[in-house]
Order: C-alpha cells, then sequence, then structure tokens
C-alpha cells in the first residue's frame, strides 16, 4: 500500500435537481461536446442575448489565430447584433447565424459554450 494521499475527484449533492451533460472531474480533465445552456425565466432574454453577443465578440478576437474562416465571424456577430436591434427579429435569421457561429466555435471550448448559451438565450428572445 502506497503512502500517497487519496485524492477524491468526485461529485457530491444533496438536495435540489441537476442537468449535467458534458462533465469531467479529476486532475487535467477535460470535457468538451455538443450544444450546452441554460436558461433563467426570470431574465430579459433580449438584453442577455446582446450581453452575451460581446462575450462571443470578445472572445472570437482572443482566438483569432485559431480560427479558420477569416472575417466571417465578425459577420455573423454583426448580423445578429443588428437582427437582435429590431423589433421582430426574424427567427430564420437568427437561426442561420447561430448555426454558423456554432460551427466556427465548435474546436475552441470556451467560445463554443458562449455561442450555445447566446443560442439558448436567443431562443428565449424568439419565445422558446
Amino acid at each position: 500500500m502506497s503512502n500517497e494521499p487519496v485524492t477524491n475527484h468526485g461529485v457530491q449533492q444533496f438536495g435540489g435537481h441537476s442537468q449535467v451533460g458534458n462533465q469531467a472531474i479529476g486532475q487535467h480533465a477535460r470535457a468538451v461536446g455538443g450544444p450546452v445552456g441554460f436558461q433563467n425565466l426570470a431574465v430579459d432574454h433580449r438584453a442577455l442575448a446582446v450581453e452575451l453577443l460581446a462575450t462571443v465578440e470578445r472572445l472570437l478576437a482572443e482566438h483569432r489565430a485559431e480560427l479558420p474562416d477569416g472575417d466571417t465571424p465578425e459577420v455573423e456577430v454583426r448580423r445578429l447584433r443588428e437582427e437582435l436591434a429590431e423589433q421582430s427579429p426574424e427567427p430564420g435569421v437568427l437561426r442561420r447565424g447561430l448555426d454558423r457561429l456554432t460551427a466556427i466555435a465548435a474546436p475552441i471550448a470556451p467560445l463554443a459554450v458562449a455561442v450555445a448559451e447566446l443560442t439558448g438565450a436567443v431562443r428565449g428572445v424568439l419565445g422558446g
């Protein structure tokens, strides 16, 4: 038997409700996967979407060297911002832009999570 200290990288939860996806636990653990999001019914979805769009824009700038699509991400962000500023945003325009951003962001985990959260907020703007 080893004299090294035992490290438990487990998870404990007492009560409440959990919905978990893309989870990694332990030293150097990493979980990357498909869409991740949340929805808070007490939130102004349009304001949240605009805030998250700014986060996506910042992450795009930080990871520009890792992105293969040149100016495409900035064009999509601009289109989404303009559409969200409309009184009645067009669902098709928003969905296409988000789909393109999702594909661009997929290889970069923090950016992918931010785009997934943005997608959830935009769904809230569209009413579902």
